[in-house]
């Protein structure tokens, strides 16, 4: 039983990722056509490289090593609950300017609704601890440990490629304000 449970997990995790891979791909699309521009796409491929591996060292570790869930298991499974909601709330609130790459649109106005009123990057926030909880689940300490901090470096240097990418956004949206002006 425990293994089957193991797998419609994973299955609907995975499923939420390729779900949210074509929201993601749509919005490109959408901003795309609307002038955005892409930015860190250096360090995309080691994002993407980084969730393939939490996936597979999840999956060896449960299975090789034989790992059960512990009698805590509800906290996890609380937090993930927690991360999820929040995620998609970034998601709405974010609308078409959420993605998984880094697609700024020069002059438009940072979202400060949602979870965005509170915190800068919440979604990342929901990611740290999706990364966290799966793994600690089902007992998975070691992938929760080395992958978490994995995320923790790849996230510190994707913020700061973000908020350059911002700041030059909106600098040059005021840019264009102060020569319409002129």
């Amino acid at each position: 039983m425990g293994v089957l449970i193991f797998f419609a997990f994973l299955s609907f995790v995975l499923t939420q990722r390729v779900v949210e891979l074509a929201i993601a791909r749509r919005n490109a699309r959408q901003m795309t056509a609307m002038g955005a521009v892409e930015a860190g796409q250096d360090h995309y491929k080691y994002l993407v490289a980084l969730h393939i591996c939490f996936f597979a060292s999840l999956m060896a570790e449960v299975f090789w090593l034989e790992r059960k869930p512990p009698q805590w298991w509800m906290a996890p499974a609380a937090a993930f609950i927690l991360a999820q909601g929040l995620r998609y709330w970034c998601m709405t609130s974010l609308g078409p300017f959420w993605n998984t790459r880094i697609i700024v649109l020069p002059g438009a106005k940072a979202v400060r609704r949602g979870p965005y009123r509170f915190l800068r990057h919440p979604n990342y926030l929901a990611v740290v601890a999706e990364l966290l909880c799966i793994p600690l689940l089902f007992g998975a300490w070691v992938t929760a440990a080395i992958l978490s901090v994995a995320n923790l470096y790849l996230l510190s240097v994707r913020i700061r490629v973000e908020e350059a990418a911002l700041d030059e956004a909106h600098s040059s949206s005021s840019t264009l304000t102060r020569s319409k002006r002129l």
